[in-house]
């Protein structure tokens, strides 16, 4: 295998064209979780990709653009996915798209070390006919197992080009891309290789098939397909055909019922079995095992999955990912404090000519986003992504499965919750790896108590830097035992059954340089773009408001609550209101207001009420936002009440127990 070192550009010299008579070629990349797809993807595209919904749909989409030899391509990265069911939505657009538009290529990326598993996926883009490639990625994953994939025998039996490849080190994405192009420009590279399953499944495939064709319902899915989903009983293409033909929705549930009565068990279930030992068998016959020891891998997975050791594996992981971005954010911060006390306004309060408030204040946010944001930020987003891609991140959801049951969700929700530690928008999109929409409102509702970055910068600028960093990480643990009081609320109000655990897990692995360093950017760029502008000219306007006295009605008007209940100073009324926007902007109007030195005018007691309140308080609008499009504006709303009513409540409490500590 060779390794893509570089993309080409059109040439004058290089006419290649194929059957659409131009240069432009679309690839689909199609597969399981966890095999490398998102990799390969990150790898031929570059920086050149767009992240979006697919139209009508949440679900996320990611396209890129790429040149090679002439050509102007663009690829399409397909959600994760098992098969081509109905029962989530990924699956849905996934078919969708290869039926209707059409890609040129559908790559199908599968990991080699698991061959059997992922070619049960294979198995069903050959039953939709499309112009496939096999990428058989993780051939070094594979041989370490002691296994030997002949990719030459996987190629005769599945009639497609079959390429090995290891992604995360670009070897043999030239050769994928060649493959590709070979089988745009002469779809006879790609023999239609027909499935053949039991003599009475196939029977009845066949008959079904035909008869299909003699109705020329006039159907964008290949016609064998369609007899294959309704004898499954896929409802969404029951209720395509139903419009067109009732004679064939007949007919269906009549050798349905007929291959039922011979196996003894539902049609879609035998149909399954067919695929499942069609894979096996191909399987079999193209790879060897050879003699090998337990790996290093394997026994560290016997660890982090013990019953007993690995619930303290899953403490350490989730602890230590706190407690590094504390540690290092505290040094880093400390350090470029330090450095910019050099340039400190001699006189930060509210006082003296206009130009000088302003720039007091725009100064007070160049402090507060290069001292507060990236320290926290990125260390944080730098470990979650080297936890994800290193395989432990599903490990620990693995093991928290039956503490997360305790609020009606599995393990595969904490992932999404915590996401939610560095931003809650992205988070509460990845609640679509639930099944249901109960369990998606429930993960949503306990993300929103997650404390974000905004939130963490928000608990670090005001307890680490005064009070303690124990306190800050006393905080984190009031706030998980919150996360399980108010899910197990949630859950008595939102009744019904959670769904078991299927989470596919990838072998364990050396984290990719270029794979964290990109993730982590991707993560952090749309923070340091919003925040650092939000922070200077916000500092600047919100010192400027304070000036010139616009502020003091509305801190009087919620002084009952803020001074009264928790024992916060006036000011802290519009910091909650402000808040609202973006949670940094309570850090942000102290610093624009007092300057950077805040202990001046907060006691130990006020930072931690005033931290913990932030932290649970009501939603910024950005999550408030992701909650309506997700889940409407009813459930939006009952959440927002409820974050800003248990803020008040233990806000207020807290700041009386603490008054008995300090």
């Amino acid at each position: 295998m060779t390794k893509l070192t570089s993309h080409c550009s059109p040439s004058s010299e290089d006419n290649n064209t194929w059957e659409g008579g131009d240069n432009h070629l679309t690839i689909a990349m199609a597969g399981n979780a966890n095999v490398g797809k998102s990799v390969i993807f990150n790898e031929l595209t570059g920086s050149s990709q767009i992240i979006g919904n697919w139209p009508g749909k949440t679900v996320e989409m990611a396209r890129g653009r790429l040149h090679f030899e002439g050509c102007d391509i663009e690829v399409i990265d397909l959600p994760g996915i098992y098969s081509f069911s109905t029962f989530s939505l990924e699956e849905l657009v996934s078919r969708e798209y290869i039926a209707f538009e059409k890609p040129d290529v559908v790559v199908n990326v599968i990991d080699a070390s698991v061959l059997e598993r992922n070619l049960y996926f294979t198995l069903q883009l050959m039953e939709m006919e499309v112009p496939l490639v096999v990428c058989a990625n993780q051939i070094d994953t594979a041989m370490r197992k002691g296994i030997v994939v002949d990719t030459e025998k996987l190629q005769t039996a599945l009639g497609a080009p079959v390429v090995p490849t290891v992604a995360v080190r670009g070897e043999g994405l030239h050769e994928l891309m060649d493959a590709i192009i070979e089988v745009a420009k002469d779809r006879s590279k790609v023999k239609k290789t027909r499935l053949k399953y039991g003599a009475e499944v196939e029977n009845r495939i066949e008959k079904l098939t035909s008869f299909i064709k003699s109705k020329k319902l006039g159907l964008e899915y290949p016609l064998r397909w369609i007899a294959i989903k309704l004898l499954e009983n896929d409802p969404e293409i029951k209720k395509l055909v139903t419009s067109k033909s009732e004679e064939v929705i007949r007919l269906s549930n009549s050798l349905a019922r007929e291959i039922e009565d011979i196996h003894k068990e539902p049609c879609f279930a035998v149909i399954n079995s067919e695929r499942y030992a069609l894979a096996s068998r191909i399987a079999g016959e193209v790879q060897k095992q050879s003699d090998m020891e337990i790996t290093f891998s394997e026994r560290l997975d016997q660890l982090v999955t013990h019953r007993v050791f690995g619930y303290v594996t899953s403490s350490i992981v989730i602890g230590g990912l706190l407690l590094w971005t504390f540690l290092i954010g505290n040094l880093l911060s400390s350090l470029l404090s330090e450095l910019f006390n050099f340039f400190q306004p001699v006189n930060p309060q509210v006082s003296g000519a206009i130009v000088s408030i302003l720039w007091n204040g725009a100064f007070g946010g160049i402090v507060a986003g290069i001292t507060l944001i990236i320290p926290f930020v990125i260390p944080f987003y730098l470990m979650l992504t080297m936890i994800e891609d290193s395989g432990i991140l599903t490990r620990v959801a693995f093991m928290m499965d039956s503490a997360m049951h305790k609020i009606g969700l599995h393990g595969k929700a904490l992932i999404p919750l915590i996401l939610g530690y560095g931003c809650n928008v992205p988070a509460i999109y990845g609640t679509r790896i639930l099944e249901t929409r109960r369990e998606r409102l429930l993960a949503a509702f306990a993300i929103t108590f997650a404390p974000c970055s905004a939130r963490t910068i928000v608990i670090l600028g005001l307890v680490a830097v005064f009070v303690s960093i124990k306190w800050a990480l006393a905080l984190y643990v009031i706030d998980l035992f919150i996360i399980l009081i108010l899910g197990r609320i949630a859950l008595k109000a939102l009744p019904g059954e959670a769904t078991g655990l299927i989470m596919e897990m990838h072998s364990f692995k050396v984290p990719s340089l270029s794979v964290v360093t990109k993730q982590t950017w991707t993560r952090t760029k749309s923070i340091v773009y919003l925040v650092f502008p939000i922070y200077i000219v916000g500092s600047a306007f919100v010192q400027g408001l304070y000036a010139f006295g616009v502020l003091g009605p509305i801190n009087s008007f919620m002084s009952p609550l803020t001074v009264g209940w928790l024992g916060l100073p006036e000011i802290a009324g519009i910091l909650l209101i402000f808040g609202v926007i973006r949670k940094e902007f309570i850090l942000l109007m102290l610093v624009a207001i007092y300057g950077t030195n805040l202990a001046a005018v907060l006691t130990p007691v006020q930072f931690i009420v005033l931290a913990l309140v932030g932290m649970l308080y009501i939603p910024c609008i950005s999550t408030i936002a992701i909650l309506v499009k997700e889940f409407g504006w009813k459930p939006a709303t009952i959440i927002s009440l409820a974050n800003l009513a248990s803020a008040i409540v233990i806000g207020g409490i807290a700041f009386r127990v603490l008054t008995l500590v300090f």
